[in-house]
């Protein structure tokens, strides 16, 4: 006689090995997508450039992300994502609220801008100024992570953004981040960054805390 297991009402569905298998596909691809943004530009970076860098073949490929604009915008969401995830699960480890903490919060949000990520999106950006299929994805990529960073600042930073001038300071602060971050292209800009940051967070505790 055969007996089935019946699944808890409202329990989610075992995931299958070959699940499993697609999921790491997936997420080789997205990673190896930001990582080639970052290092050869979007001229260099085509789907079969992504597919060997994955491990995995072109076919591959293309059944996750139909287009190469599926691909890339995906992959620069997808690892912007775990950055700020990983920001947010930083704050139990934050200094409690006052100068250090502030600046702490800074740091992160300038080392978003400042790696490989920020780098693989800036060729995005440059790519969608003449591409019309690529501008409208991109518009809509960046005004979605632009207002989760904006979120994780606030509540890492514990902001209270009904307070004038508040929000416009946070937001401030990520816009210093993307221009320190376009300063490090060429050079290492660290010296001089790490002064600036350390203006600034003075500059934004005293907004806080006014």
């Amino acid at each position: 006689m055969t007996t089935s297991t019946a699944r808890t009402p409202g329990a989610p569905a075992a995931r299958t090995p070959q699940q499993d298998r697609s999921r790491a596909t997936r997420r080789r691809l997205l990673e190896a997508a930001v990582e080639c943004l970052a290092e050869v530009g979007w001229n260099g970076s085509t789907v079969l450039v992504v597919a060997e860098r994955a491990g995995v073949t072109r076919g591959a490929a293309q059944h996750h992300f139909r287009t190469r604009e599926d691909l890339f915008t995906a992959a620069v969401e997808h690892v912007a994502a775990e950055r700020l995830a990983v920001v947010l699960a930083d704050v139990a480890q934050l200094p409690p609220p006052g100068p250090a903490r502030t600046q702490a919060v800074v740091e992160a949000i300038v080392r978003l801008y400042t790696g490989p990520l920020f780098r693989a999106a800036l060729h995005l950006w440059v790519a969608a100024a003449t591409e019309d299929p690529l501008r409208e994805r991109i518009v809509s990529l960046e005004n979605h992570v632009g207002r989760e960073a904006h979120r994780a600042a606030v509540e890492c930073l514990g902001a209270d953004e009904s307070a004038t001038g508040v929000r416009e300071t946070v937001q401030a602060t990520l816009d210093l981040a993307r221009g320190l971050g376009l300063a490090n292209l060429l050079t290492d800009d660290g010296p001089r960054r790490a002064g600036i940051v350390r203006q600034w967070s003075r500059l934004l505790d005293a907004a806080l805390t006014s």
